[in-house]
């Protein structure tokens, strides 16, 4: 194999992590608003704050008036787990699987909370058919697979005379797609993916379908204390009006609001997702041209724009099994941590071995480009 030489420039900031992601650019902690720690967060300046944060959520992501917001415990994993364990089980549900997170979903509703429900899956890098899906059902599926780099690319194939609802965990699509909140009854992120945040925080939205279920349904099971989201038959509205279920990190919510301060001044949603765009076509870009990487995304149409998830090319790795392309993932992200080229890129365990580079918002598109040659470099010095 021909030596690749060692490259001369770095990528500025080389976070490339997939959740907690790179922080947007010019964070600093000394840019971060104080007067919120050290006080309670049920009093009027904590859960102003608290009231700020749902706000500008709602303004950034255009999410309407009819949707409720609320900040809760356990990042994505709890908002998922509050919306599974109070809303499922009045009607048949549909689970659809086709990365990780959304096969621990599965598991949660077969075999933990052992509701009726039909499981579609495809394999990584492929999109089940989203229109062959029973919308009399309740569907739980995950917008942008953070593990497989596959992406639901519009929500066309939801009808508005659905019967169930429609859950979508949109961790690592919030803040770098385009929602199309009316034909969505739950929608749950954590601002750790895409806008860099801190973890253990998640976001849950509620529709209007998504309310009426709750106060005409209670689940057979008990439910714990951090996931009831009504009393006597009513939605606790002060969920979703700053009164957390149990104590915030107050240093993670402002951490959280200077990033939401800092995606409005650049031009908000739309500007957040041309700089994941970009940053996505830059990768793609060198992978085109590069001989012994590809997409784990079979279909550009279904590819995401922020979990970027690459596969060795079959013939580079001719005569290795899983075993040995997962300890060349291994070789090639140490080497370029060791260089300080690029932290936090290989892919997740459980997907096939490979790489997964974040390229949404925060990160920078030249950092992207500088990356290549990086990677090359460190195929090179892992293959040789």
């Amino acid at each position: 194999m021909t030596d690749v030489a060692r490259p001369g420039t770095k990528p500025a900031r080389p976070h490339f992590s997939s959740g907690p992601c790179a922080k947007p650019p010019g964070w600093a902690a000394d840019h971060l608003a104080t007067g919120s720690l050290g006080r309670s967060h049920r009093s009027k300046l904590g859960k102003s704050r608290l009231v700020h944060a749902i706000e500008l959520t709602r303004e950034i992501l255009g999410v309407p008036a009819t949707h409720r917001i609320g900040i809760v415990p356990g990042s994505d994993t709890g908002a998922v787990e509050m919306a599974l364990w109070s809303l499922l089980g009045a009607r048949k549900a549909t689970m659809v699987a086709w990365e990780s997170f959304g096969e621990g979903w599965v598991t949660d509703v077969v075999k933990q909370l052992k509701i009726d429900a039909d499981v579609v899956k495809a394999p990584y890098g492929e999109l089940p058919d989203l229109h062959a899906l029973d919308q009399s059902t309740d569907i739980v599926f995950t917008w942008n697979g953070t593990t497989s780099g596959v992406r639901v690319p519009n929500g066309d194939w939801i009808r508005d005379d659905r019967e169930g609802l429609t859950i979508a965990d949109a961790t690592s699509a919030c803040f770098a797609m385009d929602l199309p909140w009316d034909k969505l009854d739950v929608v749950t992120f954590s601002w750790q993916k895409v806008l860099g945040g801190e973890g253990a925080h998640g976001i849950l939205i509620l529709g209007p379908r998504a309310v009426e279920r709750l106060e005409s349904y209670s689940p057979a099971w008990p439910l714990p204390k951090i996931f009831r989201m009504t009393k006597s038959g009513k939605l606790i509205e002060g969920i979703f009006k700053g009164e957390t279920i149990n104590t915030p990190s107050m240093l993670a919510v402002e951490d959280y609001i200077w990033s939401l301060e800092w995606a409005k001044s650049i031009g908000g949603l739309t500007a957040l997702i041309k700089r994941a765009d970009a940053n996505a076509a830059a990768l793609d870009a060198w992978v085109q041209k590069t001989p012994w990487i590809d997409h784990l995304a079979v279909d550009a149409a279904s590819r995401s724009n922020t979990s970027v998830c690459l596969k060795f090319a079959d013939d580079a790795v001719t005569g290795l099994d899983d075993e040995g392309k997962l300890a060349l993932v291994k070789k090639i992200a140490s080497l370029l941590e060791n260089e300080d080229a690029a932290y936090d890129i290989a892919g997740y365990r459980d997907a096939p071995p490979g790489l997964r580079v974040w390229c949404g918002a925060t990160v920078e598109t030249a950092d992207i480009e500088a990356l290549g040659p990086w990677l090359d470099w460190a195929w090179s010095q892992a293959r040789g």
